[in-house]
C-alpha cells in the first residue's frame, strides 16, 4: 500500500490508466507540452526532472540552457535510476515533472519542500477539485499559476502507436516562490501541438 496516494494516508479509488495495471505509471510526455511550459515560464538556476522516464521532458528542458538533472524511481531509458523523489534529500532551484498519477499529491508536498524557486507539475485540470486537496494543498500553498492547454494532450504508453486525441484536460501547475498572491489562471496559445509534434 502506497501512503502517497493521499496526504492523510488514505487510499484513493483504484481508477488507473490501463498501462498501470501491471506496473508503475509510465506515460512519456509529448515534447510539445514541455515546450509550452518553457515558452511561458522562465526558470533561473538548475532544473530537476525527477520522474524522467525516457527523457522526453528532460531533452526539452535542456534547450533552456539551464543545468538539468534527470532521475526516476525505476530503471528507464534515461537519467539516474532508483531515486525516490518522495524520500530523497536532494534539492534544486526548480523542479519540473509529470508525476505519476497516483502520487501527484505526494509530489506536490515533496516538491514544495525541495524546490527553492519553482515547482511545475503537469497534472489533470481536475486536480483543482476535491475537498481533501483544498484542505491539504490549496488552502496552505496554492499554485501561483495554472496554465491550461488549449489543445488536448494524449498520453501513450511507451512504444504505442500515436493516433487520435485525448479526452482529459491537463494543465501545468506552477508554484513560484518569488510570487505571492492569488492563483492566476492562464491559457496556452494553440499551436504547440502542431509546431513541436
Amino acid at each position: 500500500m502506497d501512503a502517497t496516494y493521499n496526504l492523510n494516508g488514505g487510499l484513493k479509488p483504484t481508477l488507473k490508466r490501463f498501462a498501470d495495471l501491471d506496473g508503475p505509471d509510465y506515460f512519456p510526455t509529448p515534447r510539445w507540452a514541455t515546450h509550452a511550459l518553457v515558452d511561458n515560464e522562465k526558470f533561473e538556476g538548475d532544473i530537476w526532472e525527477c520522474a524522467c522516464g525516457d527523457g522526453a521532458m528532460s531533452r526539452v528542458l535542456e534547450l533552456t540552457g539551464n543545468p538539468v538533472y534527470s532521475s526516476d524511481l525505476y530503471a528507464r531509458p534515461y537519467g539516474d535510476a532508483g531515486k525516490d523523489f518522495l524520500t530523497t534529500r536532494r534539492r534544486a532551484a526548480n523542479i519540473v515533472t509529470n508525476p505519476p498519477y497516483n502520487s501527484a499529491e505526494g509530489f506536490v508536498k515533496a516538491g514544495l519542500e525541495k524546490a527553492d524557486r519553482k515547482l511545475a507539475l503537469l497534472l489533470r485540470l481536475a486536480f483543482l477539485e476535491g475537498g481533501n486537496r483544498n484542505r491539504t494543498i490549496f488552502n496552505i500553498a496554492p499554485p501561483s499559476r495554472v496554465w491550461v492547454f488549449s489543445e488536448r494532450i494524449t498520453f501513450y504508453p511507451a512504444g504505442a502507436t500515436v493516433a487520435g486525441s485525448g479526452t482529459t484536460a491537463y494543465a501545468w501547475f506552477v508554484w513560484d516562490k518569488q510570487s505571492v498572491g492569488r492563483t492566476e489562471l492562464r491559457w496556452f496559445d494553440p499551436g504547440y501541438k502542431g509546431k513541436f509534434s
